[in-house]
């Protein structure tokens, strides 16, 4: 009796396993297959892109002339570079203050504190194309418009940041501030030196977040860049497909998405860790 009692338990248990387990190849396969077309596609001929029936795999392997054609066709090496060097300005200078501002709103208690993270909290629930036309105006009275700054500055600052650091910085004990001050460190070098790396898991998550954010913004650089050098890969990829610039070159398009998906996919699967733990460890608090 108590074997058949025992013995269920672990038949349902192993039936719930494979239904998870075949959801999960379902929906790996939806989100994949995007994927799979996207890079196919870049290895086959131009003529049998658009062929049907469909082919699943190339008939004509083109190998990498079609990813030697997109350098050919357009400076996407400059576009990489622009993307590049605007994703890295926007981690670097967005995780250092989205961690100083996070660490300020968890740890010290100063006149109107509420009303600031709230209104913090009220811009990350408003959509950020609502914003896009008051910050043009003020770039373009800087004197900002079709630069690099004005591409990079207006993303350096994030309130979806601040919030998350505020999350993780709540966790830390007050004890080791106290400790520090009593041994006379001042509050930059408290900050520098013991706060800033202990949030280290939620600066790879944002770092990440903001990375990707940056990497494939595509409707901000399209406000603010007019010249043809200081375009990113967003702004970039249509010039393989828009029909008034000749031929689209479809192939050739697939190719430069593959190129422009790989840094994104690397940098997740190397940093997956770090990432799913920063999110945790920086769950909702007070």
């Amino acid at each position: 009796m108590s074997h058949q009692q025992t013995s269920k338990p672990k038949s349902l248990l192993k039936r719930e396993n494979i239904i998870l387990f075949i959801s999960g190849l379902v929906i790996t396969f939806i989100f994949a297959f995007p994927l799979y077309m996207m890079i196919t596609t870049s290895f086959k001929a131009e003529s049998e892109v658009l062929a049907i029936p469909y082919h699943w795999l190339p008939h004509e392997f083109q190998g990498f002339n079609n990813y030697i054609a997109a350098f050919d066709i357009a400076p996407l090496g400059l576009f990489a570079f622009n993307s590049t060097f605007m994703a890295v300005i926007d981690v670097l200078f967005t995780v250092f203050f989205s961690a100083l501002a996070g660490y300020g709103f968890a740890k010290f208690d100063f006149p109107g504190r509420k009303i600031l993270f709230w209104f913090i909290l009220v811009i990350i629930m408003m959509p950020s194309q609502i914003l896009f036309l008051p910050l043009y105006i003020q770039v373009r009275s800087f004197g900002w418009d079709d630069s690099y700054a004005g591409l990079i500055i207006p993303g350096i600052f994030n309130a979806f940041g601040v919030f998350m650091m505020r999350q993780f910085a709540l966790s830390l004990p007050n004890e080791m501030m106290d400790a520090a001050r009593i041994d006379g460190a001042s509050e930059p070098r408290i900050f520098l030196r013991i706060i800033f790396p202990l949030l280290a898991p939620a600066s790879a998550s944002l770092a990440i977040i903001i990375f990707l954010f940056s990497w494939n913004n595509f409707l901000w650089p399209l406000i603010i860049i007019k010249s043809e050098q200081l375009r990113t890969l967003p702004l970039g990829m249509p010039v393989y497909t828009q029909p008034y610039l000749g031929q689209p070159r479809w192939a050739v398009a697939m190719a430069v998405s593959t190129m422009a998906v790989l840094p994104v996919a690397l940098l997740f699967i190397f940093f997956q860790r770090y990432f799913i733990q920063g999110l945790t460890m920086s769950g909702i608090k007070g």
